[in-house]
């Protein structure tokens, strides 16, 4: 059974949403702080991290900066209406996705489903190692080199990689990016594409802000280039 860690310090949002899950067929563990978040979320084994951003003791942030660090979990993050620095933040440390307050129980169930959706697909997909100019991206392997250096990505920072290598050249529109990185045709808030953009242009650019590989066609989208 799918097993999903909700790490949040408002006892009826916990038990709201852990409802909820369950009602899906989710099996469901809680965690009211920072501290205890991390260390369940680190020992056992769960398949995704439902992250609140305010958290008593270790904030929400730490605990998605050293979780990713040692683990590949998807992880959503909870964040407030307004906060749309903490959502950029969220997502420049690692988080996939983030579902802001107040919002619906089917909205986040659809992005709980459609995140593991992906990841099943990306556990057991194939492919052959792409090239492009002096990018190389292996599938398999999860690899990337680029330069002959070795890359590390995040799992979405990795599959939006990937989806743009498989047509060098071709622009992608936001919502195709966005669409294809939470494998469903509900996009929610397409700025989130941008943010993992410029988070993996830090990673495979020789200057990030003058990107030469992965290019803003304006008004459109982006695409991938030889270098």
């Amino acid at each position: 059974m799918t097993r999903i860690l909700v790490v949040d310090d408002e006892p009826a949002l916990r038990d709201t949403v852990s409802y909820a899950l369950r009602q899906e067929g989710f099996e469901v563990e809680l965690r009211p702080d920072g501290e205890s978040g991390l260390a369940a979320a680190l020992e056992n084994g769960f398949d995704l991290v439902i992250l609140d951003l305010m958290l008593p003791g270790l904030p929400g942030t730490d605990v998605c900066r050293r979780l990713r660090a040692e683990s590949a979990v998807p992880i959503v993050m909870l964040t407030a209406k307004n906060a749309e620095l903490d959502r950029v933040l969220g997502l420049e440390i690692g988080a996939d996705d983030y579902v802001t307050k107040p919002f619906s129980m089917a909205e986040l169930t659809v992005r709980v489903r459609a995140i593991l959706r992906r990841r099943e697909l990306d556990r057991t997909g194939v492919g052959e190692i792409r090239r492009v100019g002096n990018l190389e991206l292996d599938p398999v392997r999860h690899r990337v080199r680029v330069d002959d250096e070795q890359v590390s990505l995040t799992p979405s920072e990795f599959r939006l990689l990937d989806f743009l290598a498989r047509d060098p050249d071709r622009v992608f529109s936001r919502k195709e990016i966005m669409q294809h990185l939470w494998d469903s045709s509900y996009v929610g808030d397409q700025r989130a594409c941008d943010i993992h953009i410029s988070n993996l242009r830090r990673k495979v650019e020789a200057d990030p802000s003058e990107p030469r590989r992965i290019v803003t066609v304006r008004g459109i989208g982006y695409k991938l280039v030889a270098v």
